[in-house]
């Protein structure tokens, strides 16, 4: 019998609890930055799978074409995309992504894209915390899907 996408998930990051003894982690106790850091972990390990979904090609094509799909202006396009089907809790933790100030710049993109794709990050790490794992790859589907040639 094939498992879910929710059972998949829940049984990795069950092993990561158990290999690296370490407590489940609940999305409401940490800030929209760390948010964002397992949200663009999760995000970019995505990316990866489905550009090697692709066939193999050589590494440096396969960086070149997850780099389109995972830098700030991509992730912001996405971002605009998803808002209008997410959930009110699930905007409330985007433009808590999105306004809170960051005290780096970005390098390759405007304030905007990459406030965007910071909350879009911390959604998808807030998803992935709270183990809501098939309403997260539902995201991510949106925003791979989208061309970025």
């Amino acid at each position: 019998m094939e498992k879910s996408i929710d059972e998949s998930f829940a049984v990795l990051t069950a092993h990561f609890t158990k290999s690296l003894a370490i407590e489940p982690m609940a999305p409401e106790g940490y800030s929209s930055l760390s948010l964002a850091l397992i949200g663009d972990a999760v995000y970019d390990l995505a990316a990866r799978y489905y550009v090697m979904s692709g066939g193999d090609r050589s590494v440096n094509q396969l960086h070149r074409m997850k780099s389109k799909l995972v830098r700030a202006e991509a992730q912001a396009v996405a971002a605009d995309r998803i808002a209008d089907g997410l959930s009110v809790r699930e905007m409330a933790v985007y433009k808590r992504g999105r306004n809170t100030k960051t005290h780096t710049a970005a390098k390759n993109a405007d304030i905007i894209s990459y406030r965007k794709a910071t909350g879009f990050e911390a959604l998808v790490g807030w998803l992935f915390l709270a183990g809501r794992y098939e309403r997260m790859m539902e995201i991510i589907r949106e925003a791979l899907r989208m061309d970025y040639e």
